[in-house]
């Protein structure tokens, strides 16, 4: 120990060798414990085994009141996540409702909007080219198409994913063969993403 102190120090120093003072006069050492004890018409040989249930009821609190921190914390990081991700959604929600479809039409080729006569009799394959606005670059979108018949009957439902979406305007489309059997009459096709109508469409079967 340094023999010199500065005023500070010295400060310091008186003050923890009060507290010390003080701690000693509040301390009972065991032989005033008993006496205590007989006084209350106690026995003193259960001392020691009082000292060991305070020691154990004083670790139980300890140890609820960690555990009420580590829940606490587990609750907090809990609503942190609960929180990021439902900003997440509403995020990706916002993006997919942006998404609209420019243009539409049914023809027997991909990418390609021509007026032909439809005929049920070549069997041919149908083609819905749909171009869409305010697609999300860098993402997939799942999409769904009904084609659906004169008589209001889905015939046949295209669930699917796009590839990864590199520009804002966007073409997709879904794929329908026609077969001889196939009723004449003004057919619809629809196309939805999620549960959300994107266009739909009207052509005649002869």
């Amino acid at each position: 120990m340094e023999n010199r102190l500065t005023q500070a120090q010295l400060t310091r120093l008186v003050g923890e060798v009060e507290r010390l003072s003080q701690r000693q006069q509040d301390e009972l050492d065991r032989g005033q414990v008993q006496d205590i004890l007989r006084e209350l018409n106690l026995s003193p040989d259960l001392l020691d085994e009082a000292m060991i249930q305070l020691q154990r009821k004083d670790a139980l609190i300890v140890q609820q009141r960690r555990q009420r921190w580590l829940i606490g914390g587990a609750i907090a990081s809990l609503v942190v996540a609960i929180a990021g991700v439902t900003v997440f959604m509403q995020q990706q929600n916002q993006t997919l409702n942006r998404v609209s479809a420019e243009q539409s039409c049914v023809a027997l080729a991909q990418d390609s909007c021509d007026d032909r006569t439809l005929s049920r009799q070549s069997s041919p394959e149908l083609f819905y080219n749909v171009t869409l606005n305010d697609a999300p670059v860098g993402k997939k979108l799942p999409l769904t198409c009904d084609w659906v018949a004169p008589n209001g009957q889905v015939v046949k439902q295209n669930r699917y994913e796009t590839r990864q979406i590199d520009t804002a305007v966007w073409t997709t489309h879904c794929r329908y063969r026609l077969d001889a059997s196939a009723p004449t009459g003004t057919w619809q096709v629809r196309l939805r993403l999620d549960d959300r109508p994107l266009s739909d469409a009207k052509f005649d079967v002869k």
